[in-house]
């Protein structure tokens, strides 16, 4: 009996993307391979965890890094760390109340939830998150006017969730920040350009392990010291329920080395893919499909299916049928409520897509 028969679980086509939800991304073998080694052997951890960070941020350019066990756990860490500034007392109080500068500014358009608001995490680390602006519209003047003498950082959300429309750029919040001494933290999870924001000179740049890079469930905090020495330092405090194991830590080492050698699949080799796929989902009755590019400007493209008014079943009864078959076909169903589905295809192949248009028959047709 295989794993889905023995757990009684539904296989999955992941047309939706680098979703936590599904288990984020599949790893190639050397990355499988760096991770076995990491099973079978012991190290010195503190010195594992050091030292591939070493190694990184040399590769990166950055002053230093660290692997985290996720981009959430950098959040709250890098919030620790600026809060406390390498007070040994506060890694071991971090929400004493005699430490009271913990104000983080966020733009409002920006404290979305990802899977868990930003300002849980935030408050995980022991800081208090003040919004800034609107949720359309934020600019830098937004954030200046929020900076109080409690203020320790300026967090940043560069993310598709995010509010796109009338929001300051990663180079605005930062002048602001560098402006009035204050660090930038970026929450950059689902980025691909891992050195972009190294030459802005963003302080602390926080990447998911599992989404763009293609590794195992992790993150990776990198950036100025010593911002990074304070965040490491956490791993004796509330970083302790954040660990993460030597097997992701050397799979998610081997998955940058090969992705900064190879980088991601283009936007041209979508959309050569996305041809015949859309073709496909446009003789699927009630469908009108095109091709989109990602809407925070990164180079991902992905069908559009726009549900016509006149069908028999919206797009939320299309997504959840969708959802309710074996397998299940996860999609962005983000714009459901507009009558919009999209399919991500960076982790479908030209089989799942034939099967995603004969499911779109078989509920539509």
């Amino acid at each position: 009996m295989d794993v889905y028969g023995k757990y009684d679980l539904k296989q999955v086509i992941n047309a939706s993307g680098k979703m936590t939800i599904l288990g984020v991304s599949q790893l190639d073998q050397p990355v499988i391979d760096a991770q076995k080694f990491g099973d079978e052997h012991f190290f010195e951890m503190a010195d594992l965890v050091k030292k591939t960070g070493q190694h990184l941020a040399k590769l990166l350019g950055a002053e230093d890094a660290i692997i985290v066990n996720s981009a959430s756990s950098g959040i709250a860490e890098a919030v620790a760390a600026l809060i406390g500034r390498g007070s040994l007392h506060h890694v071991y109080h971090p929400y004493d109340p005699r430490y009271a500068k913990r104000e983080i500014i966020l733009p409002k358009g920006q404290n979305v939830d990802y899977g868990t608001p930003e300002e849980v995490m935030v408050n995980v680390g022991g800081g208090q998150v003040v919004e800034a602006g609107y949720a359309n519209m934020c600019k830098p003047e937004h954030l200046e006017m929020m900076i109080t003498d409690a203020t320790v950082g300026i967090l940043y959300v560069k993310s598709h969730h995010a509010v796109q429309k009338s929001m300051l750029s990663v180079e605005a919040a930062l002048k602001v920040a560098h402006e009035h001494q204050l660090p930038l933290i970026l929450d950059a999870a689902a980025e691909e350009d891992m050195q972009k924001y190294i030459k802005m000179g963003v302080d602390i740049i926080i990447f998911s392990g599992a989404k763009a890079l293609a590794g195992p469930a992790s993150g990776l905090v990198f950036g100025k010291q010593p911002y990074i020495d304070w965040i490491r330092m956490q791993s004796a405090g509330l970083g302790r329920a954040m660990k993460i194991g030597k097997e992701n830590i050397m799979g998610l080492t081997k998955a940058i080395e090969d992705y900064l050698e190879k980088g991601p699949e283009n936007g041209e080799s979508m959309k050569r893919r996305l041809v015949p796929f859309i073709d496909g989902l446009n003789a699927v009755p009630y469908v009108d499909a095109k091709q989109i590019q990602d809407g925070a400007g990164r180079d991902i493209y992905r069908a559009c299916v726009s549900i016509q008014p006149d069908s028999p079943k919206d797009a939320k009864a299309v997504t959840a049928e969708l959802k309710a078959g074996n397998p299940a076909i996860y999609t962005r169903e983000y714009r459901a409520n507009e009558g919009i589905i999209e399919f991500d295809i960076r982790a479908v192949n030209a089989e799942e897509m034939t099967a995603i248009v004969n499911r779109l028959h078989e509920i539509l047709g």
